[in-house]
């Protein structure tokens, strides 16, 4: 009986080890078949491998980070390459100054109407309405400073210098320039001086009238509403200030003037730094001179007043902050201290201050032609009415020079 219970036991002993074996290993296959299936490692979404035109592209990264070979590439290159390249930077970082400037000028232009609408001002006329000449870009606007009293100067340039009737409208039409004399009205509107400077214009068709009261202790005044006037009536690239007792060889000017078109913020004359005369009484007079310093100083470098002139955005500049703008007695001075906190580039050319025969005409048979002439003793040409033909003779470019120039 023991032994058959002791067989029947050792039996399934036996098959229990056999099946416990199988399912061991049965385990195991099954455990690494679900391991391949399920645990592969994902590929991240942002990364994938790169192809052989990648991988090159890389190595040449890795060399461009080697300085010898940087050097190397660098010794290479042409050196007339790189002369063009920065020659090419330089003419760019200039075209974007003078459009950055531009664009300044007219988002305060904008701001300034801007202003005057919320405050209630009223619009000037020639803000108000476009003027036809606005259509065109002008090579410059010369205005002539001139007086009540002064018929027979304004003659004698009309019949030397100026052009008349259609030579004048030919010359704004084909040459883009612009001439007129520049007059304010009398302290009594509509009185005689303003009906004689109406009936003369009726007759040259040459004056720009001036929203100003005329004087000679005016004419810082005059010169800020002269610029601020010819801004908005006429787009030109310059605007030229002269005396009606000064000579000027108009073709010789334009070419002056063009060849620092391109330039922003230039102003152009024969620069000084007279003394500040604080002493009453006597020409010149500075009634602010304690604000220069100390008795004895210099003024600041500007143009002298018998001719001058600015570019387009300087002229911008004071049509947009002429009511801000201070007055000095003298206004060239006035001028010079408007430009002085501003980036303006001061140009000296010794050419617009020559002076009258003989040393104009010695320089124009050196083939040096003057732009101006005058004399400095009397600040123009002495009894001009009477001696600018002679001046004109002598020192004059001739007629020929201003129709065939090319601006």
């Amino acid at each position: 009986m023991s032994a058959k219970i002791k067989g029947a036991y050792s039996s399934r002993s036996f098959v229990s080890r056999k099946w416990t074996i199988l399912l061991c290993l049965g385990s195991f296959c099954v455990g690494m078949f679900f391991t391949n299936r399920m645990w592969n490692i994902p590929e991240s979404k942002g990364m994938s491998h790169p192809s052989v035109t990648e991988a090159e592209r890389l190595k040449l990264v890795s060399e461009g980070c080697n300085p010898k070979a940087l050097y190397q590439k660098e010794v290479k290159r042409d050196p007339q390459a790189l002369f063009g390249e920065v020659a090419n930077t330089h003419i760019a970082l200039q075209t974007l100054d003078k459009t950055i400037s531009s664009l300044e000028m007219e988002l305060a232009a904008a701001r300034s109407v801007q202003e005057s609408l919320q405050n209630g001002a009223p619009l000037s006329d020639d803000m108000g309405k476009k003027q036809p000449q606005e259509q065109r870009r002008f090579l410059m606007v010369v205005g002539i400073n001139t007086a009540f009293s002064s018929r027979k100067r304004r003659d004698s340039i009309r019949a030397t210098w100026m052009p008349q009737g259609e030579k004048r409208k030919r010359l704004e039409e084909e040459k883009g320039i612009i001439i007129r004399f520049v007059i304010g009205h009398s302290a009594t509107t509509g009185g005689i001086l303003d009906r004689a400077i109406e009936a003369e214009d009726r007759k040259h068709g040459d004056f720009l009238r001036l929203d100003h009261v005329e004087g000679y202790l005016e004419l810082s005044g005059k010169t800020k509403t002269y610029f601020s006037t010819a801004f908005s009536m006429w787009d030109a690239d310059f605007y030229v200030k002269v005396d009606d007792d000064v000579h000027v060889n108009i073709a010789t000017l334009g070419e002056t003037l063009v060849r620092h078109r391109k330039k922003p913020r230039v102003y152009i004359g024969c620069m000084k730094s007279g003394p500040v005369l604080s002493q009453k009484g006597v020409r010149y007079h500075e009634p602010e001179y304690w604000k220069f310093g100390e008795n004895g100083n210099k003024y600041f470098r500007h143009a002298t007043g018998q001719l001058y002139a600015i570019s387009r955005d300087l002229a911008s500049y004071i049509s947009i902050n002429q009511h801000v703008l201070h007055k000095y007695a003298n206004e060239d001075v006035s001028l010079g201290a408007w430009f002085i906190g501003i980036d303006v580039k001061h140009i000296d050319d010794r050419r617009l201050c020559c002076g009258t025969p003989p040393d104009c005409e010695w320089k124009a048979q050196a083939g040096n032609i003057c732009v101006a002439s005058f004399d400095w003793s009397c600040s123009g040409i002495c009894r001009s009415a009477d001696r600018i033909k002679e001046v004109h003779r002598r020192c004059g470019e001739g007629e020929k020079a201003l129709w065939s120039a090319t601006f």
